[in-house]
Protein backbone atom coordinates (compact mmCIF):
# COMPACT_ATOMS: atom_id res chain seq x y z
CA UNK A 1 0.00 0.00 0.00
CA UNK A 2 0.84 3.23 -0.89
CA UNK A 3 1.46 5.83 1.88
CA UNK A 4 -0.10 8.69 -0.25
CA UNK A 5 -2.48 9.86 -2.51
CA UNK A 6 -2.38 12.78 -5.10
CA UNK A 7 -5.79 13.88 -5.97
CA UNK A 8 -5.91 16.48 -8.89
CA UNK A 9 -9.81 15.54 -9.45
CA UNK A 10 -12.24 18.13 -11.25
CA UNK A 11 -15.31 17.18 -11.52
CA UNK A 12 -19.15 19.23 -11.92
CA UNK A 13 -22.31 16.90 -10.27
CA UNK A 14 -25.28 17.27 -11.07
CA UNK A 15 -28.84 16.31 -9.42
CA UNK A 16 -27.51 15.87 -5.44
CA UNK A 17 -30.65 15.78 -3.92
CA UNK A 18 -30.93 17.82 -0.72
CA UNK A 19 -34.75 16.91 -0.02
CA UNK A 20 -37.44 15.88 -2.80
CA UNK A 21 -37.76 17.67 -5.63
CA UNK A 22 -34.86 20.09 -4.42
CA UNK A 23 -31.62 19.84 -6.74
CA UNK A 24 -28.73 21.62 -6.71
CA UNK A 25 -25.18 22.15 -8.66
CA UNK A 26 -22.01 22.34 -7.17
CA UNK A 27 -18.37 21.69 -8.23
CA UNK A 28 -16.39 19.39 -5.92
CA UNK A 29 -12.57 20.52 -6.79
CA UNK A 30 -9.44 18.86 -5.28
CA UNK A 31 -6.07 19.17 -5.52
CA UNK A 32 -3.02 18.39 -3.91
CA UNK A 33 -1.85 16.00 -1.22
CA UNK A 34 -3.74 13.55 0.53
CA UNK A 35 -2.90 11.04 2.92
CA UNK A 36 -4.09 7.47 2.25
CA UNK A 37 -5.80 6.30 5.21
CA UNK A 38 -4.18 3.01 6.57
CA UNK A 39 -7.57 1.09 7.47
CA UNK A 40 -5.17 -1.41 9.33
CA UNK A 41 -3.91 1.28 11.38
CA UNK A 42 -7.30 2.26 12.67
CA UNK A 43 -8.84 -1.32 12.92
CA UNK A 44 -5.58 -1.67 15.90
CA UNK A 45 -6.20 1.52 17.71
CA UNK A 46 -10.42 0.55 17.67
CA UNK A 47 -8.90 -3.01 19.24
CA UNK A 48 -6.66 -1.63 21.36
CA UNK A 49 -9.42 0.29 22.42
CA UNK A 50 -11.45 -2.55 22.89
CA UNK A 51 -9.11 -4.56 25.05
CA UNK A 52 -9.60 -2.57 27.82
CA UNK A 53 -12.80 -3.45 28.58
CA UNK A 54 -15.85 -1.84 27.88
CA UNK A 55 -15.47 1.92 28.47
CA UNK A 56 -17.48 3.36 31.23
CA UNK A 57 -16.90 5.97 33.13
CA UNK A 58 -16.02 5.31 36.86
CA UNK A 59 -14.20 1.98 35.90
CA UNK A 60 -10.66 0.77 35.84
CA UNK A 61 -10.94 0.44 32.14
CA UNK A 62 -12.57 3.86 31.35
CA UNK A 63 -9.36 5.21 33.06
CA UNK A 64 -6.93 3.42 31.57
CA UNK A 65 -8.31 3.91 28.00
CA UNK A 66 -8.58 7.48 28.88
CA UNK A 67 -4.83 7.57 29.92
CA UNK A 68 -4.18 5.41 26.46
CA UNK A 69 -5.95 7.88 23.87
CA UNK A 70 -4.53 11.03 25.38
CA UNK A 71 -1.34 9.30 25.11
CA UNK A 72 -1.26 8.19 21.69
CA UNK A 73 -2.64 11.92 20.71
CA UNK A 74 0.52 13.57 21.97
CA UNK A 75 2.63 10.91 20.31
CA UNK A 76 1.24 12.04 17.38
CA UNK A 77 2.40 15.24 17.84
CA UNK A 78 -0.83 16.88 19.02
CA UNK A 79 -0.98 19.36 21.87
CA UNK A 80 -3.76 17.46 24.44
CA UNK A 81 -5.95 18.49 27.00
CA UNK A 82 -7.81 16.39 29.49
CA UNK A 83 -10.85 18.56 30.38
CA UNK A 84 -12.31 16.48 33.57
CA UNK A 85 -15.69 17.02 35.31
CA UNK A 86 -18.08 15.45 37.77
CA UNK A 87 -21.04 15.17 35.33
CA UNK A 88 -24.45 13.17 36.67
CA UNK A 89 -26.56 10.48 34.57
CA UNK A 90 -30.39 10.53 34.17
CA UNK A 91 -30.68 8.77 37.71
CA UNK A 92 -28.41 11.61 38.78
CA UNK A 93 -25.78 9.03 39.57
CA UNK A 94 -22.25 11.09 39.67
CA UNK A 95 -20.05 10.16 37.41
CA UNK A 96 -16.16 11.61 36.53
CA UNK A 97 -15.90 12.29 32.44
CA UNK A 98 -12.69 13.28 30.69
CA UNK A 99 -13.05 15.13 27.43
CA UNK A 100 -9.88 14.50 25.43
CA UNK A 101 -9.12 17.22 23.17
CA UNK A 102 -6.42 17.26 20.50
CA UNK A 103 -5.09 20.27 18.75
CA UNK A 104 -2.79 20.31 15.58
CA UNK A 105 -1.58 23.76 14.62
CA UNK A 106 -2.94 25.34 17.84
CA UNK A 107 -1.65 29.04 16.88
CA UNK A 108 -3.85 28.89 13.56
CA UNK A 109 -7.05 31.03 13.55
CA UNK A 110 -8.49 28.72 10.84
CA UNK A 111 -9.83 25.30 12.49
CA UNK A 112 -11.57 22.38 11.61
CA UNK A 113 -13.35 19.91 14.17
CA UNK A 114 -13.13 16.28 14.43
CA UNK A 115 -15.02 14.78 16.93
CA UNK A 116 -16.66 11.17 18.29
CA UNK A 117 -17.23 9.30 21.59
CA UNK A 118 -14.72 7.27 23.42
CA UNK A 119 -16.97 5.97 26.14
CA UNK A 120 -18.85 2.45 26.37
CA UNK A 121 -23.02 2.20 26.68
CA UNK A 122 -23.32 0.54 29.80
CA UNK A 123 -26.49 -0.94 29.35
CA UNK A 124 -27.00 -3.60 26.38
CA UNK A 125 -30.62 -2.70 26.39
CA UNK A 126 -31.34 -3.73 22.89
CA UNK A 127 -29.74 -7.06 23.68
CA UNK A 128 -32.13 -10.08 22.20
CA UNK A 129 -31.36 -11.56 25.61
CA UNK A 130 -33.17 -9.91 28.11
CA UNK A 131 -30.16 -11.51 30.82
CA UNK A 132 -27.91 -9.09 28.82
CA UNK A 133 -29.86 -5.43 29.45
CA UNK A 134 -27.75 -4.97 32.64
CA UNK A 135 -24.59 -5.46 31.50
CA UNK A 136 -22.46 -3.39 29.48
CA UNK A 137 -21.31 -3.32 25.91
CA UNK A 138 -18.16 -3.58 24.08
CA UNK A 139 -18.78 -0.51 21.92
CA UNK A 140 -16.88 -1.65 19.31
CA UNK A 141 -18.30 -0.07 16.46
CA UNK A 142 -20.16 2.49 18.76
CA UNK A 143 -17.52 4.26 20.05
CA UNK A 144 -13.87 3.08 19.56
CA UNK A 145 -14.11 2.70 15.75
CA UNK A 146 -14.68 6.06 15.01
CA UNK A 147 -11.84 6.87 18.03
CA UNK A 148 -9.80 4.34 16.19
CA UNK A 149 -10.33 6.43 12.58
CA UNK A 150 -9.48 9.87 14.80
CA UNK A 151 -6.51 8.53 16.32
CA UNK A 152 -5.26 7.11 12.09
CA UNK A 153 -6.20 10.71 11.07
CA UNK A 154 -4.02 12.19 13.57
CA UNK A 155 -1.31 9.88 12.83
CA UNK A 156 -1.33 11.13 9.36
CA UNK A 157 -1.66 14.90 9.93
CA UNK A 158 1.45 14.30 12.43
CA UNK A 159 3.39 13.08 9.39
CA UNK A 160 1.88 16.17 6.96
CA UNK A 161 0.29 18.52 8.17
CA UNK A 162 -2.80 20.52 7.02
CA UNK A 163 -3.41 23.90 5.87
CA UNK A 164 -6.00 24.77 8.68
CA UNK A 165 -5.42 23.95 12.30
CA UNK A 166 -7.20 20.53 13.24
CA UNK A 167 -8.77 19.67 16.72
CA UNK A 168 -9.67 16.66 17.42
CA UNK A 169 -12.27 15.98 20.22
CA UNK A 170 -12.96 12.71 21.77
CA UNK A 171 -16.51 13.40 24.37
CA UNK A 172 -16.95 11.42 26.94
CA UNK A 173 -20.35 10.12 28.50
CA UNK A 174 -22.52 9.92 25.62
CA UNK A 175 -24.09 6.91 25.70
CA UNK A 176 -25.23 7.35 29.05
CA UNK A 177 -28.54 7.77 28.23
CA UNK A 178 -31.95 6.48 29.84
CA UNK A 179 -32.20 2.38 29.05
CA UNK A 180 -34.85 1.61 27.60
CA UNK A 181 -35.96 -0.94 30.29
CA UNK A 182 -36.27 2.43 32.31
CA UNK A 183 -37.71 5.20 30.27
CA UNK A 184 -41.11 5.01 31.37
CA UNK A 185 -39.71 6.08 34.98
CA UNK A 186 -37.14 8.25 33.68
CA UNK A 187 -37.87 9.40 30.24
CA UNK A 188 -35.26 9.57 27.42
CA UNK A 189 -32.28 11.92 28.99
CA UNK A 190 -29.13 11.66 29.77
CA UNK A 191 -27.18 11.42 26.21
CA UNK A 192 -24.37 13.90 24.97
CA UNK A 193 -23.04 14.56 28.49
CA UNK A 194 -19.12 15.16 27.57
CA UNK A 195 -20.28 17.21 24.10
CA UNK A 196 -22.76 19.33 26.61
CA UNK A 197 -20.31 20.55 28.92
CA UNK A 198 -17.50 20.91 26.59
CA UNK A 199 -19.95 23.00 24.63
CA UNK A 200 -21.23 25.06 27.41
CA UNK A 201 -17.33 24.90 28.47
CA UNK A 202 -14.96 25.24 25.76
CA UNK A 203 -11.13 24.76 26.42
CA UNK A 204 -10.64 27.72 24.73
CA UNK A 205 -12.48 31.37 25.29
CA UNK A 206 -15.02 32.23 22.20
CA UNK A 207 -13.55 29.01 20.27
CA UNK A 208 -14.68 28.50 16.89
CA UNK A 209 -14.09 26.48 13.78
CA UNK A 210 -15.20 26.64 10.13
CA UNK A 211 -17.09 23.21 10.55
CA UNK A 212 -17.20 20.18 12.51
CA UNK A 213 -17.77 16.19 11.43
CA UNK A 214 -18.81 13.68 14.24
CA UNK A 215 -17.89 10.36 13.38
CA UNK A 216 -20.40 8.07 15.12
CA UNK A 217 -20.86 4.14 14.78
CA UNK A 218 -18.83 4.51 11.43
CA UNK A 219 -16.87 0.94 10.99
CA UNK A 220 -19.37 -1.93 10.50
CA UNK A 221 -19.60 -3.74 7.41
CA UNK A 222 -21.56 -2.48 4.66
CA UNK A 223 -22.66 0.19 6.62
CA UNK A 224 -24.55 3.15 4.97
CA UNK A 225 -24.65 6.71 6.16
CA UNK A 226 -27.60 9.05 5.10
CA UNK A 227 -27.85 12.60 4.78
CA UNK A 228 -29.13 13.41 8.87
CA UNK A 229 -31.56 15.52 9.49
CA UNK A 230 -29.97 18.03 11.44
CA UNK A 231 -27.06 18.23 9.51
CA UNK A 232 -28.97 19.12 6.37
CA UNK A 233 -30.65 21.93 8.77
CA UNK A 234 -27.50 23.34 10.08
CA UNK A 235 -25.03 22.52 8.18
CA UNK A 236 -25.93 21.26 4.56
CA UNK A 237 -22.60 22.89 2.91
CA UNK A 238 -20.70 20.77 4.83
CA UNK A 239 -23.12 17.73 4.41
CA UNK A 240 -22.75 18.38 0.19
CA UNK A 241 -18.71 18.72 0.46
CA UNK A 242 -18.71 15.62 2.22
CA UNK A 243 -21.27 13.46 0.25
CA UNK A 244 -19.34 14.47 -3.12
CA UNK A 245 -15.88 14.12 -1.87
CA UNK A 246 -17.49 9.85 -1.19
CA UNK A 247 -19.00 9.92 -4.79
CA UNK A 248 -15.94 11.51 -6.24
CA UNK A 249 -13.55 8.80 -4.58
CA UNK A 250 -16.00 6.30 -5.90
CA UNK A 251 -17.35 5.52 -1.96
CA UNK A 252 -21.35 6.31 -2.56
CA UNK A 253 -22.44 3.11 -1.56
CA UNK A 254 -21.62 3.48 1.73
CA UNK A 255 -22.66 7.73 1.88
CA UNK A 256 -25.98 7.30 0.42
CA UNK A 257 -27.54 10.05 -1.54
CA UNK A 258 -30.77 10.37 0.57
CA UNK A 259 -31.88 12.71 3.77
CA UNK A 260 -32.63 10.21 6.89
CA UNK A 261 -33.79 10.85 10.52
CA UNK A 262 -33.08 13.08 12.79
CA UNK A 263 -30.37 11.83 15.60
CA UNK A 264 -29.95 13.01 18.69
CA UNK A 265 -26.33 13.20 19.25
CA UNK A 266 -22.53 15.39 20.23
CA UNK A 267 -23.55 17.56 16.67
CA UNK A 268 -26.66 18.91 18.27
CA UNK A 269 -24.47 20.10 21.23
CA UNK A 270 -21.98 21.63 19.41
CA UNK A 271 -24.54 23.77 17.13
CA UNK A 272 -26.12 24.88 19.71
CA UNK A 273 -23.87 25.84 22.23
CA UNK A 274 -20.96 26.83 20.14
CA UNK A 275 -23.08 27.60 16.71
CA UNK A 276 -20.39 25.74 14.89
CA UNK A 277 -22.27 24.10 11.32
CA UNK A 278 -21.36 20.14 13.04
CA UNK A 279 -22.59 17.37 10.49
CA UNK A 280 -22.87 13.76 12.08
CA UNK A 281 -21.89 10.93 10.11
CA UNK A 282 -23.65 7.64 11.64
CA UNK A 283 -24.78 4.81 10.04
CA UNK A 284 -28.29 4.17 10.27
CA UNK A 285 -30.85 1.19 8.90
CA UNK A 286 -32.76 1.97 5.90
CA UNK A 287 -35.32 -0.87 7.03
CA UNK A 288 -35.72 1.07 10.31
CA UNK A 289 -34.61 4.32 10.33
CA UNK A 290 -34.56 5.13 14.01
CA UNK A 291 -32.16 1.93 14.27
CA UNK A 292 -28.38 1.65 14.05
CA UNK A 293 -27.90 -1.95 12.73
CA UNK A 294 -28.25 -5.56 14.39
CA UNK A 295 -25.50 -5.48 16.92
CA UNK A 296 -26.44 -1.75 18.73
CA UNK A 297 -26.61 -1.52 21.94
CA UNK A 298 -25.72 -5.14 22.60
CA UNK A 299 -23.28 -7.64 23.23
CA UNK A 300 -22.57 -8.61 19.84
CA UNK A 301 -21.04 -4.75 19.09
CA UNK A 302 -17.57 -6.21 19.86
CA UNK A 303 -15.06 -6.39 16.84
CA UNK A 304 -16.25 -8.96 14.31
CA UNK A 305 -18.64 -5.71 14.07
CA UNK A 306 -15.90 -3.63 12.81
CA UNK A 307 -14.79 -3.49 8.90
CA UNK A 308 -11.52 -2.08 7.55
CA UNK A 309 -13.24 -1.26 4.09
CA UNK A 310 -15.74 0.71 6.02
CA UNK A 311 -13.30 2.24 8.00
CA UNK A 312 -11.26 2.83 4.90
CA UNK A 313 -13.82 4.64 3.15
CA UNK A 314 -15.44 7.08 5.85
CA UNK A 315 -11.54 8.02 6.82
CA UNK A 316 -10.42 8.70 3.26
CA UNK A 317 -13.53 10.93 2.62
CA UNK A 318 -12.55 13.03 6.14
CA UNK A 319 -8.86 13.47 5.29
CA UNK A 320 -9.92 14.21 1.70
CA UNK A 321 -11.69 17.03 3.23
CA UNK A 322 -9.81 18.36 5.51
CA UNK A 323 -6.98 18.20 3.47
CA UNK A 324 -8.35 20.31 0.46
CA UNK A 325 -9.77 22.57 3.21
CA UNK A 326 -7.51 25.78 2.30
Amino acid sequence: MTNKIFLIIAILVFGFSCKPNQTENFKVLQKGFVPELDADSAYHYTAQQVAFGPRVPNTPAHQACGNYLADELRRFGAEVIEQETTLYTYKQQAIHSKNIIASFQPENKNRVLLCAHWDSRPFADQDPNPVNHKHAIDGANDGAGACGLLLEIARQIGLQSTTTGIDIILFDAEDWGTPEFEQEIYGSQGWCLGSQYWAQHPHIPNYSARFGILLDMVSAPNAQFYKEYFSMRNAQRIVTKVWATAEVLGYNQYFINQEGPAITDDHNEIFKYRHIPCIDIIQTDANDNHRFGTYWHTLNDNMQAVSTETMKAVGQVVLSVIYNEK
